[in-house]
């Protein structure tokens, strides 16, 4: 099993797994590799299998991660993805177990990562983790979870910032979308987006997130996308325009 670890010399040849082949992502690798670029003087790891696959784990310190999770001498997940073929062949806890062999050899307390309380879409596999030993730390609304595994049982937990807990405040009026180049298909669907949006009479909003302090003092425990309506949390699933559409729809 040959694992390859992306950094400022190979990242520019490399492939970054999530995207593969598609015109439509084609903008948004390029906004997620300069992202990336600009996050591996912070301690971004981002190792893939050798292969022409969805198959990579990509993790930080959480100091500098970019996500209202508040902690220290942690790493947090940002993605954990292995997909098709590759599924079932113990790939995904190779990956992980770099991340955590890593952590142990700089001496951190431990690994967190933010799933769903149920399987949801563009959040890592709750399941998998609760087998590899990790637990519940924290929750936030309406669905997110903190899960853990400490190898330091004196440090202290982390947790989501009240912000996250609390949401946007609730006399705005309208949808409103957050995003940032770490998912490379956010920056190409807000472009598909827009044609519905000038059309709508109803107020809709993009915000780019463009700083680990914007993201670390965000609405909602995710920050790579999510939508708000009348500033309440709809969902961290990346919009189509026809899912645009049937939002628009209900006001």
């Amino acid at each position: 099993m040959n694992i390859i670890n992306l950094n400022e010399e190979n990242i520019a040849t490399e492939h970054i797994c999530c995207a593969l082949d598609s015109k439509t992502s084609n903008s948004g690798v390029l906004a997620k590799k300069e992202w990336l670029n600009k996050r591996f003087k912070d301690g971004l790891r981002f190792k893939k299998l050798d292969a022409r696959g969805k198959v990579f784990i990509e993790y930080i310190p959480i100091e500098n991660a970019w996500v209202p999770v508040l902690g220290k001498n942690y790493y947090i997940i940002n993605c954990h993805w292995v997909s098709g073929s590759y599924k079932g062949k113990g790939y995904g806890k190779a990956l992980l177990d770099e991340c955590e062999n890593d952590a142990k050899i700089n001496n951190v307390d431990g690994i967190v990562v933010i799933v769903g309380n149920k399987k949801k879409p563009f959040l890592s596999d709750k399941s998998f983790f609760l087998k590899q030993g990790y637990e519940v730390c924290d929750t936030a609304p309406p669905y997110f979870e903190l899960l853990i595994k400490r190898f330091n049982n004196k440090a202290p937990l982390p947790h989501f910032s009240e912000t996250a807990k609390q949401g946007m405040p609730r006399d705005i009026k309208g949808i409103d979308i957050f995003y940032t180049p770490q998912c490379p298909f956010s920056v190409p669907y807000i472009e598909i987006l827009k044609p519905v949006i000038l059309a709508s009479d109803i107020p809709v909003r993009t915000h780019l997130i463009t700083s680990k302090e914007e993201a670390q003092s965000h609405f909602c425990p995710v920050t790579t996308y999510s939508v708000f309506i009348n500033g309440i949390f709809k969902t961290n699933e990346i919009l189509t325009p026809a899912k645009l559409e049937k939002l628009l729809s209900v006001f």
